[in-house]
């Protein structure tokens, strides 16, 4: 390559925002060990044509203990206590808890935040989205595409605060079809979390399906 050509790469590099935008953002998760959250999610089944719009709070103490309280629908919960995934919606199950295996669980596609940032040039394919603003936040969109053909996900738009590297949506379209939209309206990076918010004990008569 001569020495033109390694100039005009060099710029080409420097010029793209969405390049730019992801090791922005994988630098500032890289520094995170505990985090406090809320947020609004909504759930597309083109299937069905039903939307569930849904919001909560969530506490994660990397790397693979984390809990999603909801309060809409309220009382339902998931809860990753570094050994087992607990999923437990009485909203839509009630009488039943799903305990599955951490490492048998795709993990990855309940924390997606952590399925963003983790090595994402190598897993992904990486194209700009332009650029928005998100509550008075100047944010760039980045489309991913997995290179995977078992990744927890099909394609992903990702909304990056321009000036931390902070994740303010995500949209993520599962295996399934479902579109998962998320916005996240609170963050606290490496908060104070307790170690038994990650703890979950059935409640007295709810039956356990492992899986």
């Amino acid at each position: 390559m001569n020495l033109l050509s390694t100039v005009l790469l060099s710029a080409l590099l420097v010029q793209d925002p969405a390049a730019k935008a992801i090791d922005l953002a994988v630098s500032a998760y890289s520094k995170i060990r505990t985090s406090r959250a809320t947020f609004e999610q909504t759930i597309t089944n083109p299937l069905t044509g039903s939307t569930l719009k849904s919001r909560g709070e969530f506490e994660q103490e990397r790397p693979n203990r984390f809990v999603f309280r909801f309060s809409e629908p309220k009382g339902d919960i998931v809860v990753s206590d570094g050994h087992n995934v607990w999923l437990y919606l009485p909203s839509s199950a009630p009488g039943q808890v799903i305990k599955s295996p951490l490492a048998a669980n795709a993990a990855g596609s309940l924390d997606l935040v952590g399925e963003f940032f983790t090595n994402p040039r190598a897993r992904y394919t990486i194209s700009d989205g332009g650029a928005a603003t998100i509550d008075g936040h100047a944010v760039r969109i980045v489309l991913l595409a997995p290179k995977a053909k078992d990744a927890a996900f099909t394609r992903a738009k990702v909304w990056i605060d321009a000036e931390d590297g902070s994740l303010r949506q995500f949209e993520a379209e599962e295996q399934t079809g479902v579109v998962r939209l998320v916005r996240i309206t609170s963050y606290v990076a490496n908060a104070t979390v307790r170690g038994d918010s990650f703890a979950f004990k059935p409640p007295r008569g709810v039956r356990v399906v492992e899986r």
